[in-house]
């Protein structure tokens, strides 16, 4: 079986500075990967740069065996890959549901009802905020609408940019206990964190990012 993510010798440098140097990881099929690293480490770059959002050199970039320097960013999530960011990039003015629909828009998911309902099962308080706008939810409840976003189009592999940053302590557990919850549902995911407060307990593995350097935990 292919490994979700393969990573070897992966470089990127932003004005002729290095930010990620010679980054080698791998996320096995159906398990949760950690990368813990201080802010600025370079979490954020590396799943960009995986995404294909970010200029790369790399000596191998795989998912399922596929080379994903050969594909656009947007052919990602016509292959199950999606990408949470730190920062949720929620359209303000549209409602929940529509952000969570978007990518099944852009991308013609013909399952989109069935999915969004898998999704509202998985998070109930989606459903129940749904015909609110993206603008008068709470910074938390607003990484719930952005991970339920991902999830459209990510049913195999999902690279999660600190999900808990900034979130309330009632709703970081939520976050934890739904993130949790995917690894049942078969999907391979990396989550990045500045430390492993609430990564500890999920990931079955991790790796560390100092100043763009990766090392296994």
């Amino acid at each position: 079986m292919n490994a979700a993510l393969e990573v070897r010798s992966l470089n990127v440098a932003i004005d002729r500075i290095p930010i990620l140097r010679d980054v080698s990881l791998e996320v096995p099929a159906g398990k949760m990967v950690g990368l813990i690293g201080r802010n600025g480490a370079g979490k954020t770059t590396l799943m960009r740069a995986i995404m294909g959002l970010m200029p790369l050199q790399a000596a191998h970039l795989a998912a399922d065996g596929e080379d994903l320097r050969q594909l656009a960013p947007y052919a990602l999530a016509r292959r199950g890959i999606s990408y949470m960011p730190e920062d949720r990039r929620l359209i303000p003015a549209l409602t929940v549901e529509e952000n969570v629909l978007l990518p099944a828009w852009a991308n013609g998911i013909r399952e989109a009802a069935k999915r969004l309902e898998w999704i509202y099962g998985l998070m109930p308080e989606v459903r129940e905020f749904r015909a609110r706008r993206a603008m008068q939810l709470s910074g938390g409840q607003q990484k719930l609408v952005a991970l339920a976003r991902a999830l459209m189009p990510g049913n195999k592999l999902l690279l999660l940019d600190e999900p808990f940053e900034g979130v309330a302590p009632v709703l970081s557990r939520r976050l934890v206990d739904v993130i949790g919850g995917l690894r049942q549902e078969g999907l391979s995911i990396i989550l990045s964190e500045s430390d492993d407060t609430h990564s500890a307990e999920l990931v079955d593995l991790a790796y560390r990012i100092e100043r763009g350097v990766v090392t296994a935990s």
